[in-house]
């Protein structure tokens, strides 16, 4: 399957895509990706180095006749999301992506693909390897840990880069220029709370909620897509108003830039169980018929389980589902500058609860400052509301947008005369690095742009082929029209 993808054109993108997919590089854990980085550009003879972080800098002299061109910074992030199906056995400390060809499009088997950055990455490692491509100076920065905490773009020092012109390739419609991205900020509450007896005649249940679609928390918050950890909270609310309930754990959702596909819940019933299981599945039809356009694989499950262990006290157990009730997830605002863009947004992201012990989590992203942080303060009241100790942190800024920027004339241009349309520039919802990095080179001239990835941060995570020859076409030729010096 892998020689597969190393024959799709250009051949030369693919090769180097399906190299960095066999190197592990989870966010946190990329010191495998960043030594394969390092003797890549050392391979080609290239000033290769690591700054203080862990990003990898490779430079590359112009080509004849370009060299008096405005140096080029290509930037894309070496680490992906992980992100597997329940029944796909993965390790992703250790295995490659296992990746296959369907149609016009490239997925792997049963796990994220690693579109989510490796195409940027193996397009530039494609023109650094290459000797017949014109471009200006290069300056190819490779960041890590974009999408736990996007530290390596928050760690790179001013000074290290001599570029004037940022080409971020992370994003994910070829016909989008982007120009500006949401800020974001880590939202986490946690709390304790005592345990009980289970009474020796409670019945245990274990209930699931599975087979959504899953999804960037960013780019899909605004299309309906369920989430796992709000319905799960729905269910057991329901559940405890038809009887009493007790609450052993909790286990739902994963990273927080991921829209939580999967919940499992652990829970006794005291009393009323005809009651109990009745309210839980009928809430399940209701839900499912709520969801039928978006997410019509859903499955709920609910099934009799041995149980073992303490539960949660009756009153910790209502402020935890008050709590997750309160919390705002989805939309919540759209921005009124810029038409269809989402400006405000939470994620619900994780819900771990069990032995005594609450952690949830959320990402709150917005292109407003201001209303950034008027939506996080919202989330943590409710959790400090129910008692939970509640930390703000990963902090990063938004991308304001130049709608008079000159590398964007360039790419509006040269995208019109190569595809004979006009393409759309817009801000995304996205935490993109642009925001970051304009904060440590305020004069540097930015603009990102990519090929067609769908389903990115789920296990559904696909490129399309034909998109990626259209990308790659559109970089080779905004190399050629970089403005001098």
């Amino acid at each position: 399957m892998q020689q597969e993808i190393h024959q799709l054109e250009p051949q030369a993108v693919w090769k180097h895509f399906a190299n960095l997919n066999a190197v592990p590089r989870p966010s946190k854990k990329e010191e495998r990706v960043i030594a394969f980085m390092e003797k890549f550009g050392a391979s080609l003879g290239l000033e290769t180095f690591q700054d203080e972080v862990g990003n990898v800098i490779i430079r590359k002299p112009a080509t004849a006749g370009m060299e008096s061109k405005k140096t080029v910074v290509l930037q894309s992030h070496l680490d992906m999301v992980h992100q597997k199906n329940n029944d796909t056995v993965f390790n992703f400390d250790q295995d490659g992506i296992q990746m296959y060809v369907e149609g016009d499009w490239v997925k792997a088997k049963g796990t994220t693909l690693g579109a989510d950055n490796g195409m940027g990455v193996a397009a530039i490692m494609a023109l650094l390897e290459s000797d017949s491509i014109p471009h200006p100076p290069l300056e190819a920065l490779f960041t890590i840990d974009e999408e736990t905490g996007m530290t390596g773009a928050k760690g790179l020092k001013p000074g290290v880069l001599k570029g004037e012109i940022l080409l971020t390739l992370d994003t994910e419609e070829d016909n989008e220029i982007d120009i500006g991205c949401a800020g974001g900020i880590d939202i986490t509450a946690e709390g304790t709370y005592d345990m009980v007896d289970l009474p020796k005649d409670s019945i245990g249940y274990k209930l699931t909620v599975n087979g959504l679609n899953g999804g960037h928390s960013g780019m899909d918050i605004h299309r309906g897509l369920g989430n796992a950890n709000k319905i799960m909270n729905r269910l057991l609310y329901e559940a405890s108003n038809a009887g009493e309930i007790a609450i052993l754990n909790i286990a739902g959702g994963g990273l927080r830039n991921a829209i939580p596909r999967e919940s499992v819940a652990q829970f006794a019933v005291l009393s009323q169980q005809a009651a109990v299981e009745k309210a839980i599945k009928n809430l399940a039809k209701d839900i499912q018929k709520e969801l039928s356009f978006t997410e019509s694989k859903l499955k709920i499950s609910l099934t009799e389980h041995k149980m073992e262990g303490g539960c949660m006290q009756q009153n910790s157990q209502n402020s935890l589902i008050a709590a997750l009730y309160g919390v705002h997830n989805g939309v919540f605002a759209m921005s009124p500058a810029i038409e269809g863009l989402v400006e405000t947004s939470n994620n619900l992201a994780r819900v771990e609860i069990g032995d005594g012990k609450i952690k949830i989590g959320c990402l709150t992203r917005s292109s407003v400052e201001s209303g950034k942080y008027d939506l996080a303060h919202s989330i943590k009241s409710v959790f400090q509301l129910a008692g939970y100790e509640v930390t703000l942190s990963g902090e990063y800024p938004g991308w304001s947008p130049d709608p008079n920027s000159e590398i964007l004339t360039v790419l509006k241009s040269q995208y019109e005369k190569l595809f004979d349309h006009t393409p759309e520039v817009v801000a995304c919802h996205a935490g993109l690095e642009c925001g970051i990095l304009g904060s440590h080179y305020p004069d540097m001239d930015m603009i990102s742009f990519g090929p067609n990835i769908k389903g990115a941060h789920s296990p559904d995570e696909r490129v399309q082929i034909s998109s990626v020859q259209k990308f790659w076409k559109f970089l080779k030729m905004i190399l050629t029209q970089i403005p001098n010096k």
